[in-house]
């Protein structure tokens, strides 16, 4: 069987996807920042820098912090607001092809629902719910550490599109949080989001980040993630899943896709190789083509069986 041959498209929730894997939220701008390493309408979708309904600045430098097999980041969810990314972003990226999902965060329900009123006529496919960003109201304990604060978060934002839920891996029982967010209304759930981390600076004694903590990506944090997936497919058979974390190789994507996700992101892989999405793409293609695997639909969940 030639790669040709395979179909790696796939399907969330009812939303087909042209291809089984997309970018991350966080990794590939606001817009078609990447159609420059590639065709963005061949991945399944651009997943776009999550946004709230105000322009917010993010958190003072230093924001980045590299790892030996990852990344530690502070960014703090800069971005331009809703409205300004409607006018100015959003046409770009509606013009190569591809789909596009929203991520949207808060620091309270009260900014989930007005981000959800913002998006509820826009031209986008899905809108995936950053459930782990600090309630305020809540002593900033994170929405997403929380089966309540989830489910508030997901009833907010309202049901004009599609709602995926990223959650955090930062807790003892991932699986409830997701059935909290599939009882209020998700259709699927994106797991998992970075690992909380911090590094200390042995020169200066201080923390290394303006932010004080940060968040964990790349291969680093892989193993958690498929061990997330699977738990959640296990619990929560009839609940879509999205599996990102530590993707850098076909490998590492269908390692998720046999744990039980539908589809996979490539997140920090692409800030040191922007055509990082296409290539895992085609080795999926590659392996499937050498084992005999003709649709992507015969190894989501293998792993169960």
């Amino acid at each position: 069987m030639r790669a040709s041959q395979v179909s790696i498209s796939t399907e969330v929730a009812g939303l087909a996807l042209p291809g089984v894997v997309m970018t991350a939220s966080g990794t590939s701008g606001h817009s078609d920042e990447l159609a420059a390493y590639g065709r963005l309408k061949d991945l399944g979708a651009v997943v776009v820098k999550s946004l709230s309904p105000e322009a917010w600045e993010g958190n003072p430098p230093p924001r980045l912090r590299p790892l030996e097999h990852g990344m530690l980041n502070s960014v703090g969810l800069q971005g331009p607001g809703i409205s300004a990314w409607l006018r100015d972003d959003l046409p770009r990226l509606r013009a190569s092809g591809a789909l596009v999902v929203v991520s949207v965060w808060g620091k309270t329900v009260q900014d989930y629902e007005d981000a959800g009123k913002m998006l509820a006529s826009a031209d986008i496919d899905a809108i995936e719910i950053n459930a782990s960003c600090p309630n305020v109201e809540d002593h900033s304990r994170m929405f997403a550490h929380s089966a309540t604060a989830t489910s508030e978060v997901v009833s907010a934002v309202g049901d004009s599109h599609p709602r995926w839920v990223k959650l955090s891996p930062n807790i003892a029982d991932v699986p409830a949080i997701a059935r909290a967010a599939q009882h209020a209304g998700a259709d699927a759930v994106t797991l998992i989001n970075t690992v909380m981390g911090m590094a200390i600076d042995i020169e200066d004694r201080q923390v290394a980040l303006g932010g004080r903590g940060g968040g964990v990506s790349g291969p680093e944090i892989h193993a958690v993630a498929v061990r997330a997936v699977y738990e959640c497919r296990r619990e929560n058979p009839e609940l879509p899943i999205i599996g990102v974390g530590g993707v850098s190789r076909g490998d590492d994507a269908l390692e998720l896709l046999m744990a039980g996700a539908s589809a996979v992101q490539v997140g920090t892989a692409s800030l040191a190789e922007p055509r990082a999405p296409w290539r895992v793409q085609e080795e999926i293609r590659s392996w499937m083509a050498k084992h005999g695997v003709s649709h992507i639909q015969e190894i989501i969940g293998a792993a169960h069986e």
